[in-house]
């Protein structure tokens, strides 16, 4: 990806509006902003490059998905402390959305089973399943510390610790799902996403560039459902109680 001057120029005023938005509403982030996009710059170079190895030896896309597999799951379980040992369920809940989309596709096949249409769309689905193990999970441990009276005051009646938390792990779901939901429905009348733009300007067809980006939204669509429900039946019915204002898993809770 070469860096040319005004490439530069341009990151840098867009960084620049984000930060000082930042810093005028006195929001901690404004680092942040600079190196998530230093980041982004090194990350896809370094990816560009690699991506050339990988088209010319397709055996080496094996590696390359590990990598990217590797990498969501990783920074998803990161962002759920509240949870003993969230990667195994994490793990696992990116593995079965990635593996249910791209198995129906591939298989059907909606789309050409070539590395470049591996690579591409296995990129857009495990980040989806990363951001939908995210949502649920820290929605899920929210809920839980805010109705932990009521979990509690099942478990007292009786109940199973999924019984208790299944509300609140249904609510979870639901809610980590909007960001896909409205990105699916709003596609074309709000917004036009990067696939079928990039498509566009790499010389494919509207109808073709359109085909492709349904394909997309379906597929991430999908394996966010999947990855959500299975996360949060995975951590749904925890032995230990997340407390709020703990960033660890409190002594007290769920039997």
């Amino acid at each position: 990806m070469p860096m040319d001057a005004h490439l530069v120029i341009g990151l840098g005023c867009l960084v620049a509006v984000a930060a000082g938005c930042l810093l005028w509403a006195r929001v901690d982030r404004a680092p942040a902003v600079a190196t998530a996009v230093v980041r982004a710059v090194i990350q896809l170079t370094l990816v560009s490059l690699a991506l050339r190895g990988v088209f010319a030896a397709p055996p080496a896309a094996v590696a390359a998905l590990a990598v990217m597999l590797t990498a969501a799951v990783i920074t998803a379980a990161r962002r759920l402390t509240a949870f003993h040992r969230p990667l195994p369920a994490v793990a696992g809940s990116c593995v079965a959305g990635a593996a249910v989309t791209l198995g129906i596709v591939f298989a059907v096949p909606v789309l050409d089973p070539s590395t470049r249409h591996l690579i591409a769309l296995s990129g857009s689905v495990f980040g989806g399943t990363m951001t939908a193990c995210t949502l649920v999970g820290r929605r899920l441990a929210d809920g839980l510390v805010r109705r932990r009276d009521e979990v509690e005051g099942w478990l007292a009646l009786g109940a199973t610790p999924r019984q208790a938390c299944a509300q609140i792990a249904r609510q979870a779901v639901g809610e980590a799902l909007v960001p896909a939901l409205d990105q699916t429905r709003t596609t074309g009348l709000v917004t036009l996403p990067g696939a079928f733009v990039g498509a566009l300007l790499g010389g494919a067809s509207p109808a073709d560039a359109a085909r492709f980006q349904i394909v997309i939204l379906t597929g991430l669509l999908t394996a966010e459902t999947v990855a959500a429900v299975a996360l949060a039946y995975l951590l749904g019915a925890p032995r230990v109680l997340p407390s709020a204002g703990e960033h660890q898993p409190a002594h007290r809770g769920a039997p």
